[in-house]
């Protein structure tokens, strides 16, 4: 007995203690995205409704769970043997992306509520994939391993396909949704690949750990090391849409339901920039010679394509706003990997440039796809043309519209869009990266044409304004589209007035660990 009581003391305990508040706001949005799925059984057809207010609650509930995690400095899921290698991690870092996924996801809820309806899609399965794609969005920035890393990316991605093509019978959904879904996972196969050749050269997933073997790396795995370090890159590009991993992104917002897209063009990106973040800058600093250069002309294409695209789309052709959106999407995910590439000439720090323009780009892009629920409601062809004479019709909307694309342009009052940019500009000039500062300049004139053209058209004379769909375009607005548009609207204005809120996340430090 006695032995058995030293043997016990000897040997360190393999029990992990959890901190429940520390990953409440994902097992919140999880246990509702669940009780949703359940409640859908044994709820009458008419009282379907009822699932979209509770998802919206449950994710009301796991933003402001956030609130006693302000500090970040909380961690949990740690090696017994190493406490400082732990699987999820509540800094600051992970708050504030989380802030951005769940605002973001509770956004798309709203706009959803009155999509779902109208359209008659399966209620309970939508609400259960939203939410899962929300928790597994959450949990990524969270993450400090490389297999939590690849489980949080899938679970944020694979209700995202089923919601994509959620329009049954719907051959651009359907056509949209299997595009998405072969493109991801040939990426994540490669990213898994990457994986499975960093741990054959550290024999660690947690990314401390690698971190600080791939600083000795003896020189037969280095080939291997490299190679595992750039494929892993791969799956977290795919999710930012930077090219050449962007093709799939025009025609899916185009066949997503409007609120899916919105939520696509924001929390996708949360998920890809986060992860890239995450293996770059904490696990592979070593090999910052082999992603830094590939990162930085990741940027330099994306914001070049995408805002070229942009450019060429026709006002009258159908689902050319949409599109417009995505290449524009496209084009501002650039802009967002410029500091990722900075930081590895630099301090890790450079990164808060990026989480400072994402929170900008986020309120304002599901502001602008909120407007677009909106006029899609009396004019479903989504196309540029149809947008106007809209402050004649709908003043309030045509000056959150404008607003919004002013911000996403840079230009005043849009003051926190330019603010944002000209961190982001300044993150590559004091990383030595000239030419990428100045080629984002150049991309950010070429952006003013498209968004200014669309806002020159919300206040031009409308045309057909009499008529059947003149009415209609007066019709009153449903509130929860109507609350969406409001929330993202007071959001930029404030920030605008007040900066500082959101650029302070540029200069403080993120990480713990």
């Amino acid at each position: 007995m006695t032995a058995l009581t030293v043997l016990a003391a000897e040997t360190p305990s393999l029990v992990q203690s959890v901190d429940w508040l520390a990953i409440a706001p994902v097992v919140i949005t999880a246990v509702v995205g669940l009780a949703v799925l359940v409640a859908d059984l044994f709820t009458a057809e008419r009282h379907k409704p009822v699932l979209g207010w509770i998802a919206v609650a449950g994710l009301v509930a796991a933003t402001a769970s956030l609130l006693p995690l302000r500090a970040g400095d909380r961690s949990t899921f740690c090696l017994t043997a190493d406490p400082e290698a732990c699987s999820y991690v509540a800094d600051h870092f992970t708050v504030v992306v989380q802030f951005l996924v769940l605002a973001g996801a509770l956004l798309t809820a709203l706009l959803s509520v009155t999509a779902v309806r109208e359209t008659r899609m399966p209620a309970g399965e939508y609400w259960f994939l939203l939410l899962s794609s929300a928790a597994g969005a959450a949990l990524l920035p969270a993450s400090r391993d490389l297999a939590t890393l690849i489980v949080a990316l899938e679970v944020a991605s694979l209700p995202a396909f089923a919601l994509v093509g959620m329009r049954r019978g719907d051959r651009l959904s359907s056509e949209a949704a299997l595009k998405f879904f072969l493109s991801s996972v040939t990426a994540t196969a490669v990213s898994l690949m990457g994986v499975s050749f960093v741990y054959a050269v550290t024999g660690s997933m947690h990314l401390t750990q690698v971190a600080d073997r791939l600083e000795d790396v003896p020189a037969q795995l280095d080939t291997l090391a490299m190679a595992g370090v750039a494929l892993t890159l791969v799956g977290f590009a795919f999710k930012t849409a930077a090219v050449p991993f962007h093709f799939w992104v025009p025609d899916t917002y185009v066949g997503a339901p409007l609120p899916i897209a919105g939520y696509l063009s924001v929390i996708g990106k949360a998920v890809g920039f986060t992860g890239l973040i995450l293996v770059t800058v904490i696990a592979f600093p070593a090999y910052a010679q082999v992603w830094g250069p590939a990162v930085a002309v990741l940027a330099a294409l994306t914001m070049t394509l995408g805002n070229a695209a942009a450019v060429r789309q026709s006002a009258d052709r159908p689902n050319s706003a949409v599109r417009l959106l995505a290449w524009s999407s496209v084009g501002q995910a650039g802009y967002l990997l410029v500091p990722i590439a900075a930081a590895a000439y630099s301090e890790r720090d450079q990164i808060g440039s990026t989480l400072a323009y994402a929170l900008m780009y986020a309120a304002v892009n599901l502001g602008a796809f909120a407007v677009a629920a909106l006029v899609a409601r009396t004019k479903p062809l989504h196309r540029i043309s149809d947008y106007r004479g809209l402050y004649a019709e709908r003043p309030l909307a045509a000056l959150s519209l404008a607003f919004f694309l002013l911000c996403l342009a840079g230009l005043p009052p849009g003051i926190i869009g330019l603010f944002a940019k000209v961190t982001v500009f300044q993150s590559a000039v004091d990383a030595g990266l000239g030419w990428l500062a100045v080629l984002m300049a150049v991309n950010v004139v070429i952006a003013l044409y498209y968004y200014l053209r669309w806002t020159a058209l919300l206040f031009r004379a409308p045309e057909g304004a009499e008529g059947p769909e003149g009415a209609g375009a007066r019709t009153k607005a449903p509130w929860p589209v109507a609350a969406a548009i409001v929330a993202t609207a007071i959001t930029a204005v404030v920030l605008s007035g007040a900066p500082q809120l959101v650029l302070r996340v540029a200069s403080g430090s993120l990480f713990t660990q």
